[in-house]
Order: structure tokens, then sequence, then C-alpha cells
């Protein structure tokens, strides 16, 4: 018998003065069996990174066809494709096609390795960007994890600041590559 999806459930107030972009979100985040607390919650801080109203969790680790995170437009074109760890580069690709804009977030100890062999094949895409999450960060981020949580998030000049109950991080994404077309 397969083992279910365990549900959580997260407020997130999302503060973003880089974007001028302010919201509260209800979220409904289900946790694959085979995730760890701290890729959940990577998902949730790539969320509050893209804030908006139309940007939904998919089935991401579950499936191919989808990524962790997307937005799409009311004509059903995906304009943000985000994935997380290391996925191949004819992942990417597919990825690039199909989205006017790409971002991986890699936080796994082995980031430099993976990132050493996909770099040279991944210049040629415009519209990706590859971000990088200290593992220290993605391992508070873990110890934050609950099935029910309400975090504030708020973000200037790049660097992320998120708390929940008496728990506080700092978090500054380190970009790998950035979109040519933001």
């Amino acid at each position: 018998m397969a083992i279910s999806s365990t549900i959580y459930k997260a407020d997130l107030q999302i503060t973003d003065m880089d974007r001028n972009y302010y919201s509260d979100h209800h979220l409904v985040i289900a946790r694959h069996p085979s995730e760890s607390d701290e890729r959940m919650m990577v998902r949730l801080l790539a969320f509050a990174l893209h804030g908006s109203a139309s940007l939904q969790f998919c089935k991401g680790i579950s499936t191919d066809d989808e990524p962790d995170i997307w937005q799409k437009s009311l004509s059903d074109e995906i304009e943000i494709w985000i994935d997380l760890g290391q996925p191949d580069a004819k992942r990417i690709r597919k990825a690039c096609g199909r989205s006017r804009q790409v971002i991986i977030y890699t936080y796994l100890r082995s980031h430099r390795v993976w990132w050493e062999q996909a770099q040279n094949k991944l210049t040629r895409f415009d519209n990706l960007s590859v971000i990088h999450l200290d593992s220290d960060a993605v391992a508070g981020l873990g110890v934050m994890a609950a099935r029910a949580m309400r975090l504030q998030c708020t973000i200037q000049d790049g660097s992320l600041w998120l708390t929940g109950g008496d728990q506080a991080l700092e978090i500054t994404p380190d970009v790998w590559k950035e979109s040519q077309l933001l």
C-alpha cells in the first residue's frame, strides 16, 4: 500500500520590498513521502521569493512534467517554472522551452559538482536563473517545519528574513546564473 502525502498548512505573510509585493497567503502544502522537511521548506521559501496571486505548488517531486512551483498566465502559458535540487540538463532544456522564465534553487551538499558539470550546458539559456541556498540556512528552514505554520517573510536588498514562532532565520540567496530576460 502506497504512503500518501502529509498535509502541511502555512499562513505566510510576505513583505517583499524589492518587488513592492505585500500579501498574505494561506497555503496547503502536500509533502511527498520521500520529501524531507528541508526540501518542503525550500519550496515554501521559493514561493515567498516569487510570491504572487497566481503562483502555485505543483506535483513536483512525483511527476516529470511539472516543476515544484509554477505561475501560469490566464491563457495557460507557463510564465515561471521553479525547480529545486539538481535537475539534469534535459529537464532544464525542456523547462526553458516551455516557460518564459525558469529558476533552479540548488541546496544539496553536492551542489558544486552538479554546477561544474552543468554550467557549460546551461549558459545558452537566456531565460534561466540558478540560485544556491546555503546548506546551513536550509537546515535552519527544516527546523521551522510544522504541520501548522504562521510565518512572516521580509525580503529586502536580496536578503530574506523568515520568522515563525520563536525562530528567526536570515537567508541571502547566492545567484550563480541570472536570467537575461528579467
